[in-house]
């Protein structure tokens, strides 16, 4: 018990609550991104590929948590990581735009459609004249953005627990 009267206890507490903080948004926003990324699927279809984005990333995550101390030393990587993390949010931005522009005129009218989407009573996105996304598509940058997110992650977490 003798840690308990450690003077360094303050400091180390505040640094788990960093970690465990940081680790909640990170993993947050991978939730997010993954639930962007299925929300043009089926609804079938979409159940499916949330599971296997959310496996995925709890898997990357231990993935590379076991190896980052390899990974701080890596030149470039965080960069790299960055600059994948703009590609899906650039991605994700321009379905989200697309789907927003089908039709100014109606904006009124597809916000009562897409309320109706949304609680899974309303018509499909080919009714609405909307390209549906394949699952393959949609798994494919949920897999992107699993792997951005979780590097991003264990980085981020690893260095607020060395500081």
């Amino acid at each position: 018990m003798e840690f308990l009267s450690s003077p360094e206890l303050g400091s180390q507490l505040t640094a788990l609550g960093q970690v465990v903080m940081m680790d909640l948004v990170l993993a947050g926003d991978n939730a997010v991104a993954v639930g962007l990324a299925a929300a043009a699927l089926p609804q079938a279809q979409r159940k499916k590929a949330i599971l296997i984005g959310l496996i995925a990333a709890v898997v990357m995550r231990i993935g590379f948590a076991l190896v980052t101390g390899w990974l701080m030393g890596l030149i470039g990587l965080l960069l790299a990581g960055g600059l994948l993390l703009l590609w899906v949010c650039w991605k994700m931005w321009r379905e989200l735009r697309e789907q927003a522009t089908h039709d100014q005129a109606e904006a009124e009218k597809e916000l009562e459609l897409a309320l109706s989407i949304e609680h899974g009573n309303g018509p499909s996105p080919e009714e609405l004249g909307l390209k549906r996304k394949t699952f393959a598509a949609a798994l494919i940058q949920i897999m992107i953005a699993d792997i951005t997110m979780s590097l991003d992650n264990v980085l981020a977490v690893a260095g607020a627990a060395h500081e």
